[in-house]
């Protein structure tokens, strides 16, 4: 006796027979060319033009009883990894959308498959709770998440993914013995795999550290810390070597910190750069690689987080044809980023922009940028000289460290050149008696500095924010007057969700204090008033500090006020 055709056809196919919805014919016409395979049957269905996608998973929700998602909503980096086996997923063509302790949830196009849900539950050891999606959308969603990091850049980029040399740091000859050692391509694809995760998570540095008994793996995040990997120890002289080799330090020497450079090169007009620092520890080589993209320099100063009257005033001196702005805060405050803002609205045909930095961290075409060399004798004073002798227009100095610096920028700044700079100081009034301590006279930099910008990054709530009740004594305590606290705003406080990995924050914020030099300020600097001086002229001028700045942030919902209280800590 003959075989039904239709015991080779899935549960979904036979109920779409039955239902009218397909004829025999065509179903049993699709399935040779799925070669068994029930989302390719599907494909083939939606190929031919018997059926749409949407219409697929809408009567594979009526009929077999589960949810229907459209999964273009979901939000790629949320999904938990290695929920389930990489290859599973890709062989079956499913995607796992969440995990709570013994059950996963499963996007599947067919449910009625017994044969794969089987299979995944012996793999994985967890109960399935079924989402339907489209078969066609499931695919390439599936596609993307298994996917290598050489394949995800290509997909980006259209391109083969690259590891350029940016600058030589050290010796480019290797031995062969040396060559041979790093010569891994496992531990190559490692670290290409974790230099693409962090660049998609928004990371600003990786951190590779040895210990005596584990070697782990961190990248900061939003200015926190959080640990990726944990590779096995024996990898961690392997991974230090190629990570050197490929930014140009000599991996044969392990006894002195080493500071180098590289870059992926992710098509011919975008590059994320590196920079690579060595320092020998009891257990090995620590690694840290700082992430410099240079479309973080494109933002605009909107996205910054400036107040209207803040960026007012910002525009208003970077206009100016001369004098000095200064930015100051700790390092990862985000002053960089805050400079070459200013410089990409100054970058134009008619403009000549010189910087010396150590080293130049954002690649901006049109701008001559330097690299200072202490110990071949180029220094930021020496690049300052050199600059003067090129009529530039605007002068950016990576950082003021000493006297003989500090008086050439106010120099220049005095004959008709815009100087940038930065400081590491607490605030804008600190900043001008730190030049007055440093040997600056008082009448130099009252005639020079026309700005200054103290900064500090906050992170960003979440959109899982909810509502918090502060008490009153809190809030009045941490600095708001007693007329804001009049109902009409509410503070949040973190939640935690897939989307923000549980933290309750997602990306950060500037809160700032931007002091222009006015007439008062410079009189306070002429008499040698001190800086709680010149903070009081700046708040009777209408001047807000940095932690009247974080408090506005609060009262706008977009951060925390326990978040603003540790960022402008006073």
């Amino acid at each position: 006796m003959a075989a039904n055709p239709q015991t080779a056809l899935s549960g979904l196919a036979r109920a779409l027979i039955q239902n009218g919805r397909l004829t025999e014919a065509d179903a049993l016409g699709c399935s040779p060319k799925a070669n068994g395979s029930t989302n390719a049957f599907l494909l083939e269905l939606t190929q031919r033009g018997l059926m749409t996608p949407r219409d697929i998973a809408r009567f594979a929700a009526e009929t077999f009883g589960y949810p229907l998602l459209d999964i273009s909503a979901i939000d790629r980096g949320s999904l938990p990894r290695d929920a389930i086996d990489r290859k599973l997923m890709i062989k079956h063509q499913v995607v796992a959308l969440g995990k709570r302790q013994n059950r996963i949830t499963l996007a599947v196009a067919d449910p009625s498959n017994m044969r794969v849900l089987d299979e995944i539950r012996f793999q994985t050891g967890l109960q399935l709770d079924l989402i339907i999606v489209e078969v066609d959308k499931l695919g390439k969603l599936a596609e993307s998440l298994s996917e290598t990091a050489q394949q995800t850049l290509q997909e980006l980029t259209g391109e083969e993914f690259d590891m350029d040399l940016l600058q030589q740091d050290g010796p480019a000859d290797q031995t062969a013995e040396d060559s041979s050692e790093v010569d891994d391509a496992p531990v190559v694809k490692f670290i290409q795999k974790i230099l693409i995760d962090a660049i998609n998570e928004g990371a600003s540095d990786v951190h590779f550290e040895p210990y005596e008994k584990y070697y782990r793996i961190r990248v900061r995040t939003d200015g926190v810390l959080r640990e990726i990997a944990q590779p096995p120890l024996v990898l961690k002289e392997k991974i230090a070597a190629r990570i050197k080799v490929i930014s140009r330090l000599d991996i044969s020497e392990k006894r002195v910190p080493q500071d180098g450079r590289m870059k992926l090169v992710l098509s011919k007009n975008k590059a994320i750069d590196f920079r690579v620092s060595s320092l020998p520890t009891l257990h090995g080589e620590k690694i840290v690689m700082r992430i410099l993209d240079p479309s973080s320099a494109m933002l605009g100063v909107d996205a910054l987080g400036y107040e209207p009257e803040q960026k007012r005033a910002l525009l208003d001196a970077i206009e100016r044809p001369y004098g000095m702005i200064l930015v100051t805060g700790p390092t990862g405050s985000g002053k960089t980023v805050s400079l070459y803002t200013c410089l990409n609205l100054l970058n134009k045909a008619g403009v000549n922009i010189s910087t010396a930095e150590d080293p130049a961290e954002i690649n901006l075409p049109g701008i001559n940028q330097v690299n200072v060399n202490e110990k071949a004798g180029l220094t930021f004073a020496a690049a300052l000289r050199a600059f003067l002798r090129q009529d530039p227009d605007v002068i950016m100095v990576g950082e003021i460290r000493d006297l003989e610096t500090a008086e050439i920028s106010v120099k220049a700044a005095q004959t008709g050149h815009l100087v940038l700079s930065t400081l590491h100081t607490n605030d804008a009034p600190s900043t001008l008696e730190r030049l007055k301590n440093m040997g600056v006279a008082p009448f130099n930099i009252a005639s020079s500095v026309i700005m200054i910008t103290a900064q500090r990054l906050a992170r960003r709530l979440c959109t899982c924010k909810k509502p918090v009740d502060i008490p009153v004594e809190a809030l009045l305590q941490a600095g708001f007057h007693e007329d804001e606290l009049d109902g009409s705003w509410q503070p949040y406080a973190p939640v935690g969700c897939e989307r923000c990995k549980g933290s309750g924050y997602k990306g950060r914020v500037g809160i700032y204090q931007v002091m222009p030099v006015s007439e008062e300020i410079a009189h306070i600097i002429m008499t040698n008033g001190n800086s709680m001086d010149i903070a009081a002229q700046a708040e009777r001028e209408g001047v807000s500090d940095l932690r009247r700045s974080g408090l506005l942030k609060v009262r706008q919902g977009v951060t925390s006020l326990e978040e603003v209280l540790a960022s402008t800590n006073e």
